[in-house]
C-alpha cells in the first residue's frame, strides 16, 4: 500500500521547499537564544518522558490548503475526514510505550514519552511533522556552548506511505535519525546509500512479489495479468514482478496495465477490455483500494467473471470491496496481508481514552479531542458558529466509549497495529541495549559508550541495526543489512458464504527465517474457489508439454507460449516441459512415446524366427537326404550303376554335399567370433571339395570315353584311384590355404551394425578382407566353370552313358545360383545377407544332389531291371 498517495497532484516542489525553510533556525546576530522562524500547526498528541519517540500516522485522510503567504501570520492547514483506524494506530504506539514504561526488565530506569502527529494523508503535512519531530517544538531556547543534550526525539515510527517515507528519509536521514516505518513497502527504500537510517517492520515489496510468485507456482499459474497503480509503489512492483516471475516462477505476464488516478472511464474501459480478451485467468493487482473501487465499477458494467484475483497487502483487507454486489466477481480472491498479531490489553487501553487525560491548556493534544467529537457527534466549547443553532450537542468529556459502536475499538484484526507495536519495541530494545553498555567496552571510538546526556542519533541507529527479540505472539524481529525486518505475510482468502455473508479467511502464511529461508504454508482445504468446479482455475498460455516432447517457442510471443514438438527418433525427454530432447545411448532407442530409452531390438538370422526355422529345416533335410543316398549307394555298392559311376568319388561327393548342407547352419544364430571365422572357411572348403569331386568325375568320364576308342587305353593310367584322390586333395588344399591366409591376415569378426536401422542393432559378421572373400568365391567359381566346360564337351557321349549330361546340368544350376547370389548378397542388409548366402548354399547343394544322384537313385530303387551291366553298356556297345 505504501505509496497510494505517491502522486499527490496538489503537492509541488516549491511547497516542500517552503516547508523545509520552517525547519531552519537562525540567530542572525549570534544572540544568546535561537528562535524558530515559523511553527507548524499540526494535530498531535504528546506525553513527556526522559526519552521521546516520535510517530507519524494517518488520522485524517484529506486536507484543505489555505493560500500560501509570506506574512508573519501562520498558515493553518485544515485536516478533514477523521479515520478511526488511523487514530487506533496512533493509540497503539501510545499503548506500547505505556506497556514498556510498566515493564521491569526493559528500560527500568527510563521513562519513554511520545510526540505523535497526524499526516492527514498529505505529503507536505507529513513532511512538516517529521521536521517538527527532528527540530523540537520549543519556539525559543538558549544556546549552549557545548551543544550537548538529548535530541528532541530519538526515533520516529512512521510514515505509513512510501512516498512520504522517501521524502522524509531523504532529509531526516542526513542526521542519521532512525525512522522505523510500519507500512511503507516500496523496495526502493531498501537502498542503504540513499536511506541510511530507514528501517521498517513491514516486508519490502520485493518479498511480497516473491510471496505471490510462490502462490502462482503452487497452483501452476504461469500466465497472469498485472495491474499496478501509477506511483512509486506500483511502478517499482511492475519492474520487480516482470523480472522475478520469469526467473523464479517460470511464468509470463499476459499484460501489464497502469491504473489511472482520478476519474478516467475511457482508460478503465480499455484496461477491462484487455482483461476480458486475454486468455489469462489470473489477475494480480498492486494498488490502493480506491483504484480497485474504480476498476470494479467497469468490471461489473462489462460483467467480466471467471477471474482469479490476487490482491496485494494494500487492499486485501478492504472491507469496502467485500459487498454482495462485488463478491460474484471478487469472491475467492487470494491476498497477501500484513501479519496479524495479538496485542493483549490493547482494547482495555483504548477504552480508557479520554479527553480529560490528554487535553491541556496549550491545546497540543488535539487528536483525542477530534476523535471524541467524531465518535460522539458533538463539539467541545467553544462550539463553531451555528453548531448549537443547528441542534448540535456539546461534548462534556464524560461520554462512555463502552456504549458506542466504533471501528476504533475493533482489535480483532490487528495488522498495521502489530507492525507499530514491533516498531516501538525495536526502538526500546535498541535503547535498552545502548544503556547497558559498559564503559570502556563500548562499540564507539576509544571503546566508549553512548549516554542520554551525550547521545547522537546515529549511536542509537547502531544498536537498532543489531536488535533481535521475539514478540509475545512468537514472531522474531530483527533487521537485515537493508533495514528490512524478517518478512512474514498472512495469506487471505475472500469467502462468499451460503447465507450471503462474506468472510476473509486466513489460509496460510509465507515467511522468511534466518535458517530455513522462504517458506510457504498453505491450507488448500480452507480456500474458497469462486468457480463452478470449486477447484483452482487453469491459467497457462500453453499447456505443459508431456514427457516425450519438447517446448518450441512461438516467435514473437512470450516464452510461456510454445508448441509441444515430439522428440525425434533416437531422442527422449522424461520430464514435463523439457526444453531439449536428450539422445539415447548407443545401444538404446527411444520408445514410441519418446519418453524413455529402451534397448534396441537385435536382429540376426535366428533359429527361433520362421525364416531361420525354414532354412535350418532345409539344411537338415538336405543332410538327411545325403545320408540316405549315401546309405543307398553303400548298400548297392556292388551293383553296376554304383560301380559304373566311380563309387569312391560318389561317396566322397556325398560326404562333401553333407558338409555343404551342414555349414549353412553356421550362418544361423547370433554371430560369435568362432562362427564368423568358421562359416566362410567351412563353406569354401566344403564346396571346393564338392566341385573338385565333380571335376575329377568329369575328367574320368572323358578319359573312359576316350579309352573306349581304339588306341585310347593308355590314357586311363593317368586317372587311377590314386590320381583321383590326389587331384581332389590338391584342389581342396589350395582353398584351405586361401582360407588360412584370410583368417590370419584379416579375420571375419562379429559386428553390431546400426547403419541399416536406427532402432535396431544388426548383428553380423564383417568379412574382414573383401579380397579374401572374393578369392574364395572366385576359386570355387573357377572350378565350377571348368567342370561345366568339360561336362559340356562330353554332352554328346552315348545316351546310356549320360554322366556328362548330368554333370553339365548340375553345374549349370550351380553356376546360375551363385551368379544370382552375388548381386542379391550385396543388396541385402543385415540378416537377409546371411539368409541369401544360406539359400545359395542350400539351392546349389540341392541342385547338385538332385541332378547327380536323383536319376541314379531312381534306377537303383525303382528300375532295378536297368541296374545291370548289359542295360548300362548294351546300347552303347551296339552303337559302337
Amino acid at each position: 500500500m505504501g505509496a497510494f498517495l505517491d502522486t499527490v497532484k496538489y503537492v509541488n516542489l516549491n511547497t516542500v521547499l517552503f516547508s523545509y525553510s520552517f525547519f531552519l533556525s537562525e540567530s542572525s546576530s549570534l544572540l544568546s537564544s535561537c528562535k524558530l522562524r515559523r511553527q507548524f500547526y499540526l494535530n498531535g498528541m504528546h506525553k513527556p518522558g526522559d526519552v521521546i519517540l516520535g510517530g507519524l500516522f494517518e488520522v485524517h485522510y484529506t486536507s484543505v490548503f489555505p493560500e500560501l503567504t509570506f506574512t508573519s501570520e501562520p498558515n493553518q492547514l485544515s485536516c478533514q475526514g477523521f479515520d478511526p483506524p488511523g487514530f487506533r494506530h496512533a493509540m497503539t504506539m501510545a499503548f506500547a510505550i505505556d506497556e514498556i514504561n510498566k515493564s521491569s526488565h526493559l528500560l527500568p530506569n527510563v521513562t519513554l514519552g511520545y510526540s505523535l502527529y497526524d499526516n492527514c494523508a498529505t505529503l507536505i503535512i507529513g513532511f512538516s511533522a517529521a521536521l517538527s519531530l527532528a527540530s523540537g517544538r520549543e519556539e525559543q531556547f538558549l544556546l549552549q556552548e557545548n551543544c550537548l543534550g538529548t535530541p528532541p526525539v530519538l526515533g520516529i515510527v512512521g510514515d505509513s506511505f512510501s512516498t512520504f517515507s522517501i521524502a522524509t528519509s531523504d532529509v531526516i536521514g542526513l542526521f542519521k535519525l532512525p525512522i522505523v516505518s510500519y507500512f511503507a513497502t516500496c523496495s526502493c527504500l531498501s537502498n542503504r546509500q540513499r536511506f541510511p537510517s530507514f528501517f521498517r517492520t513491514i516486508p519490502s515489496d520485493v518479498f511480497q512479489v516473491r510471496a505471490m510468485i510462490q502462490i502462482l507456482k503452487r497452483f501452476g499459474w504461469t500466465w497472469a495479468g498485472l495491474l499496478v497503480s501509477d506511483d512509486d509503489y506500483g511502478l517499482h512492483v511492475a519492474r520487480s514482478f516482470q523480472s522475478n516471475f520469469a526467473q523464479s516462477g517460470g511464468g509470463c505476464l499476459a499484460y501489464t496495465e497502469i491504473l489511472p488516478w482520478g476519474d478516467n472511464p475511457a482508460e478503465l474501459k480499455r484496461i477491462v477490455d484487455v482483461m476480458k480478451k486475454s486468455t489469462a485467468r489470473v489477475v494480480i493487482v498492486f494498488a490502493h483500494q480506491i483504484h480497485i473501487i474504480q476498476l470494479m465499477e467497469e468490471v461489473v458494467r462489462q460483467n467480466v467473471t471467471g477471474l482469479q484475483w490476487i490482491a496485494s497487502e494494500a487492499w486485501t483487507s478492504a472491507a469496502v470491496l467485500q459487498t454482495p454486489q462485488l463478491m460474484p466477481y471478487l469472491g475467492g480472491t487470494l491476498g497477501i496481508a500484513i501479519r496479524r498479531g495479538e496485542i493483549p490489553g490493547l482494547r482495555d487501553f483504548l477504552l480508557r481514552t479520554s479527553p480529560d487525560l490528554h487535553h491541556n491548556n496549550n491545546n497540543k493534544n488535539t487528536m483525542v479531542k477530534q476523535f471524541w467529537e467524531h465518535t460522539f457527534q458533538c463539539r467541545f466549547a467553544p462550539a463553531p458558529a451555528g453548531w448549537m443553532e443547528a441542534g448540535g450537542a456539546l461534548c462534556t468529556g464524560d461520554e462512555d466509549l463502552k456504549y458506542v459502536e466504533t471501528e476504533f475499538l475493533d482489535v480483532s484484526n490487528l495488522r498495521p497495529e502489530y507492525n507499530i507495536y514491533k516498531a516501538v519495541y525495536a526502538l526500546a530494545y535498541a535503547l535498552d541495549d545502548m544503556l547497558q553498555c559498559e564503559p570502556g567496552r563500548g562499540p564507539f571510538s576509544g571503546h566508549s559508550c553512548a549516554t542520554l546526556q551525550k547521545l547522537e542519533p546515529w549511536q542509537l541507529m547502531y544498536y537498532l541495526e543489531r536488535v533481535n527479540f521475539t514478540t509475545p505472539f512468537g514472531d522474531q524481529v530483527s533487521f537485515d543489512e537493508n533495514g528490512d525486518a524478517l518478512p512474514i505475510y498472512d495469506i487471505m482468502n475472500w469467502q462468499w458464504l451460503p447465507d450471503g455473508r462474506t468472510k476473509v479467511q486466513n489460509v496460510g502464511e509465507v515467511k522468511k527465517s534466518a535458517f530455513k529461508g522462504e517458506e510457504l504454508k498453505l491450507d488448500e482445504d480452507k480456500i474458497f474457489w469462486n468457480f463452478e468446479s470449486k477447484k483452482p482455475p487453469q491459467s497457462v498460455c500453453s499447456e505443459s508439454c508431456p514427457p516425450g516432447t519438447r517446448m518450441a517457442r512461438k516467435k514473437g510471443e512470450p516464452e510461456c507460449c510454445f508448441d509441444c514438438v515430439l522428440c525425434s527418433e533416437g531422442k527422449f525427454s522424461n520430464e514435463t516441459d523439457s526444453l531439449e530432447c536428450t539422445s539415447c545411448p548407443e545401444d538404446f532407442w527411444s520408445s514410441p512415446k519418446r519418453d524413455q530409452c529402451v534397448p534396441k531390438t537385435t536382429e540376426f538370422l535366428s533359429y527361433h524366427e520362421p525364416l531361420g526355422i525354414c532354412l535350418t529345416t532345409a539344411s537338415l533335410l538336405g543332410t538327411f537326404i545325403c545320408a540316405v543316398v549315401l546309405g543307398i549307394f553303400i548298400y548297392h555298392r556292388s551293383t553296376p550303376m554304383v560301380r559304373a559311376n566311380n563309387s569312391e568319388l560318389s561317396f566322397l561327393l556325398l560326404v562333401s554335399l553333407k558338409l555343404c548342407f551342414l555349414c549353412s547352419l553356421l550362418f544361423i544364430g547370433r554371430p560369435r567370433l568362432w562362427t564368423c571365422q568358421l562359416r566362410h572357411a567351412a563353406f569354401g572348403i566344403s564346396f571346393v571339395l564338392c566341385v573338385s569331386c565333380i571335376l575329377v568325375k568329369t575328367m574320368v568320364v572323358l578319359a573312359v570315353f576316350k579309352a573306349s576308342k581304339p588306341g585310347g587305353g593308355a590314357i586311363l593310367k593317368w586317372f587311377g584311384g590314386m590320381q583321383q584322390r590326389g587331384t581332389v586333395l590338391v584342389l581342396t588344399s589350395i582353398q584351405a590355404a586361401i582360407c588360412t591366409v584370410w583368417l590370419v591376415s584379416a579375420s571375419p569378426m562379429p559386428h553390431k551394425n546400426t547403419l541399416y536401422y536406427n532402432e535396431k542393432i544388426v548383428y553380423e559378421c564383417v568379412i574382414g578382407s573383401t579380397i579374401g572373400f572374393v578369392v574364395l568365391l572366385g576359386y570355387i567359381g573357377l572350378l565350377a566353370i571348368l567342370s561345366f566346360l568339360l561336362a559340356f564337351l562330353a554332352r554328346n557321349l552315348p545316351d546310356n552313358f549320360n554322366e556328362a549330361k548330368l554333370i553339365t546340368f548340375s553345374m549349370l544350376i550351380f553356376c546360375a545360383v551363385w551368379v544370382a547370389f552375388v548381386p542379391a548378397y550385396v543388396n541385402s542388409p543385415g540378416k537377409y545377407a546371411d539368409a541369401v548366402e544360406v539359400f545359395a548354399i542350400l539351392a546349389s547343394s540341392f541342385g547338385l544332389l538332385v541332378a547327380l544322384f536323383g536319376p541314379k537313385c531312381y534306377i537303383i530303387l525303382l528300375r532295378p531291371e536297368r541296374n545291370t551291366k548289359k542295360a548300362i553298356m548294351g546300347r552303347g556297345t551296339t552303337k559302337t
